[in-house]
């Protein structure tokens, strides 16, 4: 499975050897190493020697969006701007594909070596993810602990699937996941079908109302609320919602184990898995 992934390495000459030449060609793994991106602080934090990662993101530190958040206390917060990470001398910098731009230019045309991950959209992209963190910090042989713990949860997940119930992923402003997505992959392993996919929408996008009651899901699931009242989650207990949600299974999980491709949505699955055996104990 590993051999399959392909070199970091070749992919960082390939791509950002203009910018930083010393990532391309160091020898010894970085030391003072700086994540800005909440997904890639969890990545770094799972594979890295202690002392080596220095900062992580502060949304790390925020127990609502982060998996790790009691961890992330150890490092020292950084708010993504050029200016303090320069200051912290960092080795290496790691970023998330959606991190502002002008600021790992920046960092780069200041000759801090940056690597940028992509986003996982699949279960798939957390073990390339994963191994590629292994690379980068010089941890390869963790990294592959850590893929082969999470392939073996999740194989032990999904052997006691034995129907499909659908469901509907609903979240603010009625916008929903499709299967190409990485909530959407975490609903087929645990053993639902996606309506979204039904409804035409493999990548996710706004689904009305109308359809959503149309469909006649077996469970809607949604994020948990936020803490402060907005309009854009006023759809989520419209009637139509509450009169469906009397008639399903309802699961409100939190967006930590969800929102980033790491070994945490294997606590997304589980959950979501339970709500599945729920359905099935109701004869639904």
């Amino acid at each position: 499975m590993l051999a399959s992934v392909p070199s970091f390495k070749s992919k960082l000459i390939a791509g950002l050897v203009a910018f930083s030449p010393a990532i391309a060609l160091a020898d010894t793994p970085p030391m003072r190493v700086v994540s800005m991106n909440l997904c890639t602080d969890q990545l770094a934090m799972l594979v890295a020697d202690e002392g080596q990662l220095l900062s992580v993101s502060r949304l790390a530190q925020d127990p609502e969006g982060s998996a790790m958040a009691e961890q992330a206390q150890t490092y020292l917060p950084n708010s993504g701007f050029a200016e303090e990470i320069y200051l912290m001398q960092p080795d290496l910098v790691i970023a998330g594909s959606f991190s502002t731009p002008a600021t790992t230019a920046m960092l780069q045309r200041l000759g801090v070596p940056v690597v940028v991950f992509d986003y996982a959209s699949s279960l798939s992209d957390i073990r390339d993810r994963l191994f590629q963190m292994g690379e980068v910090l010089g941890h390869q042989d963790r990294a592959a602990k850590i893929i082969a713990d999470f392939d073996a949860q999740l194989a032990a997940l999904q052997a006691e699937i034995t129907t499909r119930p659908k469901a509907a992923l609903y979240y603010a402003n009625g916008y929903t996941s499709g299967d190409s997505t990485l909530a959407g992959q975490i609903l087929i392993a645990a053993g639902f079908d996606n309506i979204a996919t039904e409804a035409g929408l493999p990548y996710g996008g706004n689904m009305p109302l109308e359809v959503l009651a149309l469909m006649q899901p077996d469970a809607i699931i949604t994020s948990s609320p936020s803490a402060t009242t907005s309009r854009a989650e006023d759809i989520l207990t419209h009637p139509v919602v509450d009169t469906l949600r009397q008639k399903t299974g309802t699961g409100w999980f939190s967006d930590r184990d969800w929102a980033c491709g790491t070994p945490f949505v294997l606590n997304a699955i589980a959950d979501t898995a339970a709500l599945r055996r729920q359905l099935e104990g109701n004869g639904s």
